[in-house]
């Protein structure tokens, strides 16, 4: 029994031991628990093995999504490219006048194609050596040089640098738009990497000269170099080349015909690039430098030109048809002549008087007495406001519209030397008043036109009849609505200085038809004539005495009239015009050489402060003929009005008329 006691006792012994060590073991279990952070981060630490397994699927995911970006955006990649662009744009069209110069382009102008290994070789090493040096070392993208740029721009805290290669800016230019989006970049590197595995380095370089842009509306180097310098590309020197390697970075700034100096500054930081990468050596550049560069033509005129432009332009359809080609459009402005109708129009609106007397707006135009425009200005600022106040704008006329109303009375048998009285009437309760606000008596039809008497203009209306009037208006090209009233004589009725100066040129020619015109002949790309104006023989409007009288008659509204600060150094004549409130006015006159039109006014129909048309207009039509006139011979009216009637065919049948205006207002 002792026995049995003893084993029992062992037995619990062994069992509390157990359960000791469990509790134990649960104890150092929590303590390790409750143990230092770097012991629990040690537990997170994946193995050598679990880091390999990750790189390997973090690689396959980033080329699988690099593979699906790469096909997304380069679906589609082009199978080749041409050379030739002549079939991938729209026609251009130049505008250029009589002398040559060229006044505006419409459209891109793309040259002939051209490789760059049929070029001097300062030509391409220009190019590189400022747009991309590292060119033949890289794949189409350059790493190193996007590394540069951005340190750059960081440094400078802006962009100053670009990394783009000539192949991205190539592959650009060939097939993306302008748009920044990071999807449009990542279409131009992979066009770029395309574009370097399809082609060779000159190839690529020959295709970015072919389509990069230079300003001026011009595309490649051909056009660039013809264009700018007068040379084929071929022929280019080593400064020429450096000008043109200079205009991609901002090819309106550094323009050599807008602002030659910064173009030369620029040519000059190209030839630096030759010298840092061993294409050139420094005593050859030296030597290359300018300070101003000094293109083939000088620039065009100033920014008034482009009304002419725009005018003509609308009318290249109406004498080719549908253009699908590239066009020159030889028109009958002379740039002289519009470089002074710009400067003295834009004189006379800055003049103290102009301002004083609130004149907004004027507007020129001058022609042959046979209707070739040689210079048209139709406003103040082309930028400001491109309507044009001589072909577009309707004004009233004033008593420039009496031209109209004398030329009717001549046809009714009326005379210069006839005699009307000016006197107060009515009509209908209408009473015309003359300017001075007085009645002066008999006086002769000469000098109630020289002295723009309204009472014996709208009597002569009235007797001859308005609708003769408006039939003389019409006959002589007025195609505007003309009223059917008493005022039509006092130019009430709006109509277009085109028109009107037109209808002073046939009187101006010996009474001769006159179609005012501005293109004399369109060529196409190569060179063929696709329109060309004829020397039609005009039609005789006007009785050849009666053309001689109202020469006569105008003539004295210069000599003593209300045209007196319109006296030049040769005979001339012409008409004033102000219409009620001063709110338009006019001079319209002529030499044997030119007709000029003068219009003064606001855009709003405010009213000037007095300005009638033999003021700041007469002045203005003064100093613009002067300057136009200059080193040209004095010729008579009568005279030019005669051999013009010779010319058409015509006998000496008012040879009287032409010698008998000699000796009367012949010399003013």
């Amino acid at each position: 029994m002792a026995q049995r006691e003893f084993k029992r006792r062992q037995s619990v012994r062994k069992g509390a031991a157990a359960k000791g060590s469990k509790t134990k073991k649960r104890v150092s279990s929590a303590g390790k628990r409750k143990g230092s952070l770097f012991s629990r981060m040690g537990d997170l630490i994946p193995g050598p093995e679990a880091i390999a397994r990750f790189i390997v699927l973090g690689s396959i995911w980033v080329m699988v999504l690099g593979g699906g970006v790469v096909a997304y955006y380069g679906y589609g990649l082009p199978d080749k490219v041409s050379f030739d662009v002549a079939s991938e744009r729209k026609p251009s069209i130049r505008i250029i006048s009589i002398d040559g110069a060229t006044l505006a382009t419409y459209g891109n102008r793309y040259g002939n194609p051209v490789e760059v290994r049929d070029l001097p070789d300062y030509v391409g090493q220009a190019f590189v050596s400022i747009e991309d040096r590292r060119f033949y070392d890289h794949f189409g993208i350059d790493i190193i040089g996007i590394l540069r740029a951005t340190w750059a721009n960081l440094t400078a805290g802006r962009i100053t640098e670009g990394g783009s290669t000539i192949t991205q800016q190539l592959a650009k230019n060939l097939f993306l738009s302008p748009e920044r989006s990071f999807g449009r970049k990542i279409e131009e590197v992979l066009l770029a990497i395309w574009l370097e595995f399809k082609f060779d380095k000159q190839q690529i370089l020959s295709l970015y000269l072919n389509r990069i842009y230079f300003g001026s509306g011009l595309y490649g180097i051909d056009a660039a170099a013809r264009h700018y310098f007068g040379t084929d590309p071929r022929r280019l020197n080593l400064y020429e080349a450096a000008v043109l390697a200079g205009l991609p970075k901002a090819p309106s700034r550094y323009n050599p015909m807008v602002d030659p100096v910064q173009a030369a500054e620029r040519a000059n930081l190209v030839l630096d690039a030759l010298v840092s990468t061993g294409a050139l050596n420094k005593a050859r550049a030296d030597r290359a430098k300018q300070t101003r560069v000094r293109t083939a033509r000088k620039a065009n005129t100033g920014p008034g030109v482009r009304y002419f432009s725009d005018w003509v332009l609308d009318r290249v359809r109406d004498y080719v048809g549908y253009v699908d080609q590239d066009l020159q459009v030889h028109t009958t402005l002379d740039s002289r002549l519009q470089e002074v109708a710009e400067f003295n129009l834009e004189r006379a609106l800055t003049s103290p008087g102009a301002v004083q007397k609130r004149v907004g707006q004027a507007a020129l135009l001058a022609m042959t007495p046979d209707g070739a425009v040689r210079a048209l200005v139709g406003g103040r600022d082309y930028f400001e406001s491109q309507y044009n106040r001589v072909t577009q704008a309707r004004r009233q006329p004033g008593s420039v519209f009496k031209l109209f109303t004398y030329l009717a009375g001549l046809d009714n048998g009326l005379g210069s030397n006839d005699w009307m009285r000016d006197i107060e009437i009515s009509i209908n309760g209408w009473e015309p008043r003359n300017f001075d606000r007085k009645h002066h008596g008999t006086m002769s039809i000469r000098d109630a036109l020289a002295t723009s008497n309204n009472s014996i203009a709208v009597q002569l209306a009235m007797e001859v009849g308005l609708d003769k009037v408006i039939q003389k208006a019409r006959d002589m090209g007025v195609s505007s609505t003309l009223n059917r009233e008493p005022s039509l004589a006092l130019g009430t009725s709006e109509v277009s200085m085109l028109e009107l100066t037109g209808a002073y040129a046939i009187v101006a020619n010996g009474g001769f038809s006159v179609f005012p015109h501005a293109v004399s002949k369109i060529t196409g790309r190569s060179g063929e004539v696709l329109y060309q104006r004829t020397d039609d023989f005009p039609s005789r409007l006007m009785n050849p005495l009666h053309a001689g009288e109202m020469n006569n008659m105008l003539a004295s509204v210069i000599a003593k009239g209300t045209g007196r600060n319109a006296i030049i150094d040769r005979p001339a004549a012409g008409k004033t015009g102000t219409t009620s409130d001063y709110r338009d006015a006019w001079f319209i006159g002529y030499t044997a050489e030119l007709v000029a039109g003068v219009w003064m006014g606001n855009d709003d129909g405010s009213p000037m402060d007095e300005v009638t048309g033999g003021d700041l207009p007469a002045k203005l039509w003064h100093d613009f003929m002067l300057h136009a006139h200059q080193n040209l011979p004095v010729r008579s009216l009568g005279k030019a009005a005669l051999a013009r009637s010779k010319k058409m065919g015509e006998d000496d049948s008012w040879r009287d008329f032409t010698a008998g205006y000699s000796s009367g207002n012949e010399k003013q």
